[in-house]
C-alpha cells in the first residue's frame, strides 16, 4: 500500500452524483465504484446538504481560523494537498455516526473524525491518511445539553466551542455563578481541545483533569458511555423507551469520572478507537474576587530564577492558576508583524530583541498570572497576602517589574491575558501568526520540569535550532502543577517552498534533539506523529506494541482515524507511510 496514492482529477460541478469522475484523493485501497457507492449510503443517511466530495482544487482553499476549512490542514508544511480528505461528512446526531461507522466497516474505509477543524498548528482538520472521509461532527451536533449549577459543570455536544459556552453562560445569566477554562483562542471545540489535552490558564486549566464522562461511538457502532455513566439512570415512566443516546445520564454520570472497573477514558484521548459525541465538563465556580497580574523579567538569562522561584509556589497553590512565562517575540507578535519593529528578514539579534521590549514596556520574559478567591473568604485581605507572597518572591529578581491591567493604558497583551484568565474567550492572539507575510505555524511542544536549568537548556536548544532555520524563536512556558509545557511557536510563510522545507527540518530536528535529553511532546502535528511516537521506545517500544493490540482488538477494519499519534492498524504498513 502506497501513501502517495492519486487519483487523477475529473471535471467538477455544482454536486456530486456519482459515477463521472472520482474525488481529487481516493481512499486507501478503495476503488472509485466502491467510493461512489458508500458516498450515495451516506447520502441516505445524512441528506446531500452533509455530503461534500472533493473533487477539485478550487475546493481546497486554506480559508481562516474565523471559517476554517473542513478538507485539510491549512498550515500546510508539505504540498497543499498533501494531507487531504476525499469527502467531507457532517452526522446530524448519534445513529448517523454510527450508521456512518457500520458503513464504513464494509469496506474497511478510513474515517477522520474532527470536532470544529481549528487544531491550529497541529494539522487542522487534515486527515493523517490522505484520501480519508472527514466526519465533521459539530456542524451539526453542537447543542450544550446541560448545564449543572448545583454540581458545576456542563454537558455538551462536539460543536460546542469556548466562545459558545461562554454565550451560553452569559445568556443564561449563569456568568457570575460559573466561569468556563479558555486557552489562547475561544473557537475551539471543548470536546475535541479536552480530547487533544488542551490547555487553559485559569485553576481549570488542566481541560483532561476537568472532564468527566464520555459518550462513545466505537469502531463496531456500539454506544457505550464511561464512567458512572455506564450506569443506567432508574428508570422512569417519562424516559421509558428512549434510544440510548437520548436516555438520561445517571445523577453520578459527572461527578466522579472512575466509575467502576477499569478507567478506559484515557484509551480514546489522542486516540483512534471511538468517536466521543457527548462529554461532561466540570465548571469552575466564580471565584468572587479575580485579579491578573503581568510580572516583566528583564534578561534572556533571568528565565533560571524565574522558573526556581515559581515552582514552590505553584506546588503550594500560592499561584492558583496556570500561569504562562512568554517569551517577548509572543508578545511583541501580538502587537504587530515583524516589519512594525524590523526590516531585518533573519532571526533578530539580542540587541534587537532588548529594543522590542523597551519600545513594548516589556521584559525579555514576561510572566502573567491571577489571583482568585472565593467569596466566603473575605476576598480582599486574602488578594493582599498573596499578592504580597508572589511580589517579594520576584523581586529577587533584579529589574523585575509587577503591573496590573489598570496601571497598563491602551490594548496590551496584559489587557487580552486579562480575559483569558477569568475565562472570557478572546481571538486576538491570532495575530501572532501574522508575525510574517502569508503566516502560518507549527507547534513544537516538548515537557519540562519546573526548574531553572532545564528551563534554560530547553529554551538555549530551540533557539539555536530556530535560527538554524533562518526563524525568530517564539515561545512560551505554561506552567502545570509539577511541569511545564514549553511551546514554541515556528512561524513561516507557507507560500514559501524554502520556509515550509525549514520549518518541516526544525520541528524534526527539535523531536529528535529533546529525546536525547529525555524531554517529550505532549502533542503534535501530523507531519511527526510517528516520528514523536518513535521516541517513546522504552523496553523496545512496548507502550506502542500495547496500543497496536487494543487498535486491532477494538478497530479489526482499521477505519478509525489510521495513524493518528503514530498508531497504525494491522491493514497499514507503517513503515510504508512514515513520514
Amino acid at each position: 500500500m502506497s501513501p502517495n496514492n492519486r487519483v487523477v482529477p475529473q471535471p467538477s460541478g455544482a454536486s456530486y452524483s456519482g459515477s463521472e469522475r472520482g474525488p481529487l484523493a481516493l481512499p486507501p485501497k478503495i476503488n472509485l465504484e466502491s467510493f461512489n457507492a458508500f458516498i450515495h449510503e451516506i447520502i441516505a443517511i445524512v441528506g446531500n446538504d452533509n455530503v461534500d466530495v472533493i473533487t477539485s482544487h478550487d475546493q481546497i482553499d486554506d480559508k481562516s481560523y474565523e471559517d476554517p476549512t473542513h478538507t485539510h490542514d491549512p498550515h500546510h508544511i508539505l504540498d497543499q494537498d498533501y494531507f487531504l480528505a476525499s469527502a467531507v461528512v457532517a452526522p446530524r446526531n448519534v445513529p448517523d455516526v454510527q450508521a456512518i461507522v457500520r458503513a464504513a466497516n464494509k469496506i474497511s474505509l478510513p474515517l477522520w473524525p474532527i470536532s470544529i477543524g481549528r487544531n491550529s498548528g497541529y494539522g487542522g482538520a487534515g486527515p493523517r491518511v490522505r484520501g480519508s472521509i472527514v466526519l465533521n461532527m459539530g456542524k451539526n451536533m453542537s447543542k450544550v445539553l446541560e448545564v449543572n449549577v448545583e454540581g458545576a459543570y456542563c454537558l455538551l455536544e462536539p460543536g460546542v466551542t469556548f466562545q459558545s459556552l461562554h454565550e451560553y453562560l452569559v445568556e443564561h445569566n449563569l456568568r457570575d455563578k460559573l466561569w468556563v477554562d479558555v486557552p489562547d483562542l475561544g473557537g475551539g471545540s471543548v470536546l475535541g481541545n479536552t480530547l487533544d489535552r488542551g490547555v487553559g490558564y485559569t485553576p481549570y486549566g488542566d481541560h483532561w483533569m476537568m472532564h468527566c464522562g464520555m459518550e462513545i461511538v466505537l469502531p463496531n457502532g456500539e454506544l457505550m458511555r464511561t464512567g458512572m455513566g455506564a450506569l443506567p439512570d432508574p428508570k422512569r415512566p417519562e424516559t421509558m423507551g428512549l434510544a440510548p443516546e437520548d436516555q438520561p445520564w445517571n445523577k453520578t454520570a459527572h461527578l466522579f469520572p472512575y466509575g467502576f472497573g477499569p478507567y478506559v477514558d484515557g484509551l480514546f484521548s489522542q486516540s483512534n478507537l471511538g468517536i466521543v459525541t457527548k462529554m461532561g465538563m466540570w465548571l469552575m465556580p466564580d471565584p468572587g474576587g479575580y485579579q491578573s497580574y503581568l510580572i516583566t523579567i528583564p534578561k534572556d538569562e533571568d528565565l533560571k530564577q524565574a522558573v526556581d522561584i515559581i515552582r514552590p509556589l505553584r506546588l503550594s497553590m500560592v499561584l492558583q492558576n496556570v500561569p504562562t512565562i512568554r517569551h517577548i517575540l509572543m508578545d511583541a507578535a501580538c502587537m504587530g508583524p515583524k516589519t512594525d519593529y524590523t526590516s531585518k528578514t533573519g532571526p533578530l539579534t539580542d540587541a534587537e530583541l532588548d529594543e522590542i521590549a523597551k519600545k513594548l514596556n516589556l521584559g525579555r520574559w514576561n510572566f502573567y498570572g491571577a489571583l482568585y478567591l472565593t467569596k466566603s473568604k473575605g476576598p480582599e485581605p486574602i488578594r493582599n497576602a498573596m499578592w504580597a507572597v508572589i511580589k517579594e518572591a520576584f523581586s529577587a529578581i533584579p529589574g523585575a517589574k509587577f503591573f496590573f491591567p489598570e496601571d497598563v493604558p491602551g490594548k496590551t497583551v496584559l489587557h487580552i491575558r486579562d480575559k483569558t484568565l477569568q475565562g472570557i474567550p478572546t481571538f486576538d492572539e491570532l495575530k501572532w501568526v501574522s508575525w510574517l507575510p502569508n503566516g502560518a505555524h507549527l507547534f513544537f511542544s516538548p515537557i519540562a520540569r519546573v526548574v531553572g536549568d532545564d528551563a534554560m537548556e530547553q529554551y538555549t536548544i530551540t533557539k539555536k535550532r530556530c535560527q538554524e532555520a533562518g526563524l525568530d524563536f517564539i515561545g512560551t512556558f505554561t506552567v502545570g502543577l509539577r511541569e511545564m509545557h514549553h511551546i514554541v511557536c515556528i512561524v513561516f510563510d507557507k507560500k514559501s517552498p524554502e520556509q515550509k522545507k525549514k520549518a518541516h527540518w526544525l520541528i524534526k530536528t527539535l523531536i529528535d534533539d529533546c529525546a536525547a535529553k529525555g524531554w517529550g511532546e505532549y502533542r503534535t502535528h501530523l507531519a511527526v506523529m510517528d516520528q514523536i511516537m518513535g521516541t517513546f521506545s522504552w523496553n523496545k517500544n512496548s507502550f506502542l506494541k500495547f496500543n497496536e493490540v487494543i487498535k486491532n482488538a477494538v478497530d479489526p477494519n482499521g477505519i478509525i482515524a489510521p495513524g493518528k499519534s503514530g498508531v497504525w492498524p494491522k491493514q497499514y504498513n507503517k513503515e510504508e507511510w512514515k513520514l
